[in-house]
């Protein structure tokens, strides 16, 4: 899962995002905690990411 999950001083102050985007991990866990559903979040918000990009941020 860590390979899902960069850090680089270039991108976003720094602060952790997924892979190969400029996605933060914490706006896709802001969705997860308003209770949207994974597939949702993929479909409605970011069609970028896979399944597994949003699991990834949440086991950080």
């Amino acid at each position: 899962m860590k390979e899902r999950i960069a850090v680089n001083a270039a991108i976003h102050f720094g602060k952790p995002c997924v892979a190969g985007t400029r996605i933060p991990v914490q706006s896709v866990l802001e969705l997860v905690r308003e209770g949207i559903a994974f597939s949702d979040i993929i479909r409605d918000y970011y069609p970028d990411l896979e399944l597994e990009d949003v699991r990834a941020c949440c086991t950080l």
